[in-house]
Protein backbone atom coordinates (compact mmCIF):
# COMPACT_ATOMS: atom_id res chain seq x y z
CA UNK A 1 0.00 0.00 0.00
CA UNK A 2 2.89 2.29 0.69
CA UNK A 3 4.08 2.02 -2.64
CA UNK A 4 1.33 3.01 -4.38
CA UNK A 5 1.03 5.77 -2.03
CA UNK A 6 4.75 6.42 -3.41
CA UNK A 7 3.92 6.24 -7.15
CA UNK A 8 1.47 8.80 -7.00
CA UNK A 9 3.40 10.90 -4.89
CA UNK A 10 6.05 10.60 -7.48
CA UNK A 11 3.40 11.08 -10.52
CA UNK A 12 1.81 13.96 -8.63
CA UNK A 13 4.97 15.97 -8.90
CA UNK A 14 5.60 15.28 -12.44
CA UNK A 15 1.99 16.65 -13.10
CA UNK A 16 3.12 19.46 -10.98
CA UNK A 17 6.13 20.28 -12.82
CA UNK A 18 4.40 19.79 -15.93
CA UNK A 19 5.38 23.31 -17.16
CA UNK A 20 9.09 23.50 -15.66
CA UNK A 21 11.33 23.86 -18.51
CA UNK A 22 13.92 21.53 -18.46
CA UNK A 23 11.89 18.63 -15.91
CA UNK A 24 12.97 15.50 -16.58
CA UNK A 25 10.12 12.60 -15.74
CA UNK A 26 10.39 10.58 -12.34
CA UNK A 27 9.85 7.20 -11.22
CA UNK A 28 9.96 5.02 -8.10
CA UNK A 29 13.17 3.47 -8.39
CA UNK A 30 11.88 0.36 -5.99
CA UNK A 31 13.88 -2.63 -7.41
CA UNK A 32 16.86 -0.88 -6.18
CA UNK A 33 15.49 0.29 -3.07
CA UNK A 34 14.30 -3.10 -2.21
CA UNK A 35 17.71 -4.70 -2.83
CA UNK A 36 19.54 -2.19 -1.26
CA UNK A 37 17.18 -2.26 2.09
CA UNK A 38 17.73 -6.25 1.99
CA UNK A 39 21.30 -5.67 1.54
CA UNK A 40 21.23 -3.65 4.52
CA UNK A 41 19.35 -5.29 6.51
CA UNK A 42 15.71 -4.31 7.79
CA UNK A 43 15.74 -3.23 11.47
CA UNK A 44 13.29 -1.51 13.43
CA UNK A 45 14.14 0.72 15.80
CA UNK A 46 12.00 1.24 19.29
CA UNK A 47 11.58 4.65 20.24
CA UNK A 48 9.29 3.72 23.00
CA UNK A 49 9.58 0.09 25.03
CA UNK A 50 5.98 -0.36 24.09
CA UNK A 51 6.20 0.89 20.91
CA UNK A 52 8.03 0.15 17.84
CA UNK A 53 8.82 2.66 14.91
CA UNK A 54 8.81 1.26 10.98
CA UNK A 55 10.43 3.00 8.25
CA UNK A 56 8.16 3.99 5.66
CA UNK A 57 8.65 2.73 1.98
CA UNK A 58 7.18 5.92 0.50
CA UNK A 59 10.32 7.92 2.44
CA UNK A 60 12.53 5.24 1.53
CA UNK A 61 11.94 4.94 -2.20
CA UNK A 62 14.40 5.93 -4.63
CA UNK A 63 13.11 7.52 -7.68
CA UNK A 64 15.15 7.50 -11.25
CA UNK A 65 14.64 9.56 -14.43
CA UNK A 66 12.12 7.76 -16.62
CA UNK A 67 13.52 7.10 -19.81
CA UNK A 68 12.17 6.37 -23.29
CA UNK A 69 9.75 9.69 -23.42
CA UNK A 70 10.48 12.42 -25.81
CA UNK A 71 10.89 15.76 -24.13
CA UNK A 72 9.31 18.99 -25.94
CA UNK A 73 11.59 21.75 -26.63
CA UNK A 74 11.88 23.56 -23.21
CA UNK A 75 13.47 20.19 -22.34
CA UNK A 76 10.40 18.84 -20.26
CA UNK A 77 9.12 15.36 -21.27
CA UNK A 78 6.23 14.88 -18.54
CA UNK A 79 3.20 13.67 -20.49
CA UNK A 80 0.06 14.22 -18.81
CA UNK A 81 -1.80 11.09 -20.09
CA UNK A 82 1.25 9.05 -19.32
CA UNK A 83 0.93 10.59 -15.12
CA UNK A 84 -2.48 9.98 -15.35
CA UNK A 85 -2.45 6.19 -15.84
CA UNK A 86 0.54 6.06 -13.96
CA UNK A 87 -1.67 8.16 -10.81
CA UNK A 88 -4.94 5.22 -11.61
CA UNK A 89 -2.55 1.88 -11.57
CA UNK A 90 -1.00 3.22 -7.99
CA UNK A 91 -4.56 3.58 -6.89
CA UNK A 92 -5.71 0.18 -8.39
CA UNK A 93 -3.02 -1.12 -6.36
CA UNK A 94 -3.70 0.54 -3.38
CA UNK A 95 -7.33 -0.58 -3.46
CA UNK A 96 -6.20 -4.49 -4.34
CA UNK A 97 -3.98 -4.10 -1.40
CA UNK A 98 -6.29 -2.91 0.76
CA UNK A 99 -8.98 -5.31 -0.18
CA UNK A 100 -6.69 -8.32 0.63
CA UNK A 101 -5.91 -6.72 4.24
CA UNK A 102 -9.53 -6.11 5.22
CA UNK A 103 -9.93 -9.95 4.11
CA UNK A 104 -7.31 -10.87 6.43
CA UNK A 105 -8.06 -9.32 9.51
CA UNK A 106 -11.56 -10.52 8.57
CA UNK A 107 -10.05 -14.05 8.79
CA UNK A 108 -8.02 -13.05 12.23
CA UNK A 109 -11.04 -11.71 13.91
CA UNK A 110 -12.90 -14.61 12.76
CA UNK A 111 -10.32 -16.67 14.59
CA UNK A 112 -10.57 -14.98 17.69
CA UNK A 113 -14.53 -15.36 17.80
CA UNK A 114 -14.10 -18.81 16.97
CA UNK A 115 -16.98 -18.30 14.44
CA UNK A 116 -19.22 -16.73 16.81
Amino acid sequence: MTVAVARQVVSAGNLANLDTPGYRTREIDFDSTLDGKLAAGIRLAATNPGHLAATSVASGAGTRETSGLESRRDGNNVQLDHELLKMTQASSDFAKAQTALAAKFRLVRYALTEGR
